[in-house]
């Protein structure tokens, strides 16, 4: 079965920051490139086909919108210790996408508490991502951009991303 997940790849002028960040502290840097999770990773057997009917079908009155990250947080959970570039402008947007997706196409809420970000390093441990934390929580570029596409990422066996579906946003 299929693993996929739903994303926001947005491209902003002065990419190169995030990228050098995230070759430093972010293991998946090189599989995957920066970006928005909005249906987090996913094994189901609906087709790609119904998949990309199901995402215009939610994805129909949602227009383009400004996207704002400046500032980096922590969390230390389940799945790794991260440093997340924050959103500051589009939040809002992105968390009706997600809600949207998870209740249209699932039929339910997502179960946890959804912060958009993007994940800028990813630690092996709370110590090591104390000290980045430390060392990069001064950062204050900002990173702005219009989204106006949705991606469906395929994950392949070695953690690499493959686009196996782009809607644009009108």
């Amino acid at each position: 079965m299929l693993s996929r997940t739903i994303m926001i790849f947005p491209q902003f002028n002065n990419e190169y920051i995030i990228n050098a960040i995230r070759k430093e502290y972010d293991p998946l840097h090189n599989l995957v490139r920066p970006h928005i999770t909005l249906v987090f990773p996913f094994q189901d057997r609906i087709s790609n086909i119904e998949l990309e009917k199901k995402l215009e079908e939610c994805l129909i009155k949602t227009k383009p919108f400004k996207l704002l990250l400046q500032g980096v947080s922590k969390q230390e959970n389940i799945y790794g210790n991260y440093i997340f570039l924050d959103v500051k402008v589009g939040s809002k947007e992105i968390i009706d996408i997600h809600n949207n997706l998870y209740i249209n196409i699932w039929g339910q809420g997502y179960n946890q508490l959804y912060v958009p970000h993007i994940t800028i390093g990813n630690l092996p441990s709370k110590e090591e991502m104390m000290k980045v934390y430390t060392d990069i929580k001064h950062l204050d570029i900002c990173f702005e951009t219009f989204v106006d596409k949705i991606s469906v990422e395929e994950i392949g066996k070695n953690d690499e991303s493959f686009i196996i579906i782009e809607k644009y946003l009108k």
